[in-house]
């Protein structure tokens, strides 16, 4: 290889997360609303409604924490509003994010966003992978052939 080394860029990302039930409970005890519409989209309050609500945002709280960790924002704000865990016709769950993180997904090429996310009555637990889309962008300090 001549001219330097090639660093390769993954086909796909993925990210993990887990939250506490309590931590979620706790935090709608004492900032209702306020932390509510701060942190969930008004579809996701309303399929999280009924007796495991605290679990099911829980699941919804870490999918958002492992979108990030595949986005990678660096220094980009991404409100928690721009991560929508939207709850699927098939039964499970997806990813729509609008704003600043559907724009760093559009400049990193990154699409084809799965979610998978469970809970049981303390903890909850959420895993993303997205899928790089065609030609990826050039990172600084990163060559291609």
């Amino acid at each position: 290889m001549s001219g330097g080394s090639v660093l390769s860029i993954p086909e796909s990302r993925i990210g993990c997360d887990v939250m506490t039930v309590g931590h979620v409970r706790s935090s709608v005890e004492r900032f209702g609303d306020r932390y509510l519409t701060r942190i969930f989209t008004p579809h996701e309050l309303e399929t999280c409604e009924g007796p495991a609500r605290a679990q099911r945002l829980a699941a919804r709280f870490a999918a958002k924490e492992a979108v990030v960790k595949v986005l990678r924002p660096g220094d980009v704000a991404l409100p928690w509003q721009s991560i929508e865990i939207r709850r699927e016709s098939w039964g499970g769950c997806g990813v729509r994010l609008s704003g600043n993180a559907s724009a760093l997904a559009e400049r990193q090429g990154l699409g084809g966003f799965d979610v998978s996310i469970s809970h049981e009555a303390d903890v909850a637990i959420a895993m993303v992978t997205a899928s790089r889309l065609g030609n990826p962008p050039h990172h600084q300090g990163e060559r291609h052939p």
